[in-house]
This record gives C-alpha cells, sequence and structure tokens, in this order.
C-alpha cells in the first residue's frame, strides 16, 4: 500500500488559520500554535460582545435621554413614568434620536410627560411634532372584549358540528371494510 503524505492540507489548514490572524500583535499572526489560540479566544469574545453591545447602546441612549430630560428640569425616570401614564409607547432609540436632533418635539415630550404623571393627560390621543401616539379609549377596549366573548360562544357549537361529523364518517367505513373482507374470503 502507497504511503500517505498530508503536508499540502496540513500547509493549506495552518495558512488559512494565519490568514484569518493577519493583524495580530507579535507571534500572534506569525505562529500556527498562538495564532490558533487567539482565533479560539477572538471568537469567544465576538460572541459575548455581541450580546454586550446591546446592552451598551441601551445604556448610551437612556445617558442621552437623561441629559436631555435634565436641562427641562425633569429626571429620566419621571419622564419614562410620565410616558407611560400618557399612554406614549416610543422606544428608547428614538427618544435619545428626537433629544438630539428635535429639541423642539422632544420639549413637547416632556410637558406630555409632566401632565401623565400629574394625570391630566388620560385615554386621549397625544400629538407630538413629528410623532403622533395614540392611547386607546376605554370605549374601544370594552368592544374588544365583546368580540372576544362573542367568538368563546361560536367556538364550542363548531366542535360539536364536527365531532359529530366525524363519528358518522367512522361507522360506515368500518361497515365497507368489513363487507370488503369477506367478499375476498368467498373469492378464495
Amino acid at each position: 500500500m502507497a504511503r500517505v503524505r498530508n503536508g499540502a492540507v496540513t500547509k493549506a489548514r495552518h495558512k488559512k488559520v494565519l490568514k484569518q490572524a493577519k493583524g495580530y500583535f507579535g507571534s500572534k499572526h506569525r505562529l500556527y500554535k498562538t495564532a490558533k489560540e487567539q482565533l479560539m479566544h477572538s471568537g469567544q469574545y465576538a460572541f459575548r460582545d455581541r450580546k454586550q453591545k446591546k446592552r451598551d447602546f441601551r445604556k448610551l441612549w437612556i445617558a442621552r435621554i437623561n441629559a436631555a430630560c435634565r436641562n427641562e428640569g425633569i429626571s429620566y425616570s419621571r419622564f419614562i413614568e410620565g410616558l407611560t401614564k400618557a399612554g406614549v409607547e416610543v422606544n428608547r432609540k428614538m427618544l435619545s434620536e428626537i433629544a438630539i436632533n428635535d429639541p423642539k418635539s422632544f420639549k413637547e415630550l416632556v410637558k406630555v410627560a409632566k401632565d401623565g404623571k400629574a394625570g391630566k393627560i388620560t385615554k386621549e390621543e397625544v400629538k407630538v411634532e413629528g410623532v403622533k401616539v395614540v392611547k386607546a379609549t376605554a370605549a374601544k377596549k370594552e368592544e374588544k372584549v365583546e368580540v372576544k366573548e362573542e367568538k368563546a360562544e361560536k367556538k364550542p357549537a363548531a366542535k360539536k358540528t364536527t365531532a359529530t361529523k366525524t363519528t358518522t364518517a367512522k361507522k360506515p367505513a368500518a361497515k365497507t371494510t368489513a363487507k370488503k373482507t369477506t367478499t375476498k374470503k368467498e373469492s378464495k
């Protein structure tokens, strides 16, 4: 049997690892063993930091919103509480963009938050320049509840009819198969 030499495969693997490690400091981009170790660690850091990045951006947005709120004389927590009580649902990313790029609209949002915290704004439409936020009224919520109750009443009736259909369909099918087996035995 011929001798198997795999030098080409090994060289290709080493070359691939060293290409990925290009730009690393010192022997980490020159020597195969240290380059491979560093690539494994780099992969772990990348995986960890993809999750960490989301946390870091949320912290940044909150810091920006807090700074803009402090300029308007309200704290971040009171601002968010007021917006939720007023029914305004805007995420932190958009709030930070509004705070940076459109201070007038942010000032109106602060006013809405202060009114919402005081209880002046409840169950009504809130309009801000460039941002339109609507809170559901109590009447709409009652309509939704009524619709759900009607659907709940109709569903059990539909289930009963399907159950009877399946039982009637099974009985004749069993009789016909029995007849077929008897006819086969008679013919033999």
